[in-house]
């Protein structure tokens, strides 16, 4: 199981994707590819945001096509097993001297809750979790 995190489904959406990121999708079996509700909400709430017009409306017309066709029926919630593997990170973070974002960790704890790879660009953002992480645009 792969866990896109919110900067691949943010390429996927764009008229040229990086053509790595193509190329490593492609490798994969469709069904093994996730995002999670946190994506979805980071994607919603960015383009909720933006002035109304054309940009507005192409990106939501592509976030329609990502979560409502691409990934329709494998968009992860964040769930109590979710919750626990948050707590851990969280609090191990923050000792470590490396607080994390609320929407990295929560992207994070469900990776680690689900056994998943989680694929970003950000590899740093989650230095010290306890996870597989693959960049797609080094990693083809």
């Amino acid at each position: 199981m792969f866990v896109l995190d919110t900067n691949v489904v943010s390429e996927l959406m764009l008229d040229r994707p990086h053509s790595a990121v193509l190329h490593w999708l492609d490798d994969r079996l469709e069904r093994d590819l996730f995002v999670t509700a946190v994506t979805q909400a980071e994607i919603l709430t960015g383009i909720a945001i933006l002035p109304a017009g054309r940009r507005r409306q192409g990106l939501a017309a592509a976030a329609d096509h990502a979560f409502g066709r691409m990934f329709a029926d494998r968009v992860l919630p964040f769930d109590r097993s979710a919750a626990g593997s948050y707590a851990a990170i969280a609090a191990a973070r923050r000792a470590a001297g490396r607080p994390i974002s609320q929407a990295d960790c929560q992207i994070a704890a469900i990776a680690v809750a689900r056994g998943g790879t989680l694929v970003t660009r950000n590899v740093h953002d989650f230095d010290g979790i306890e996870i597989v992480v693959v960049n797609p645009w080094e990693n083809p």
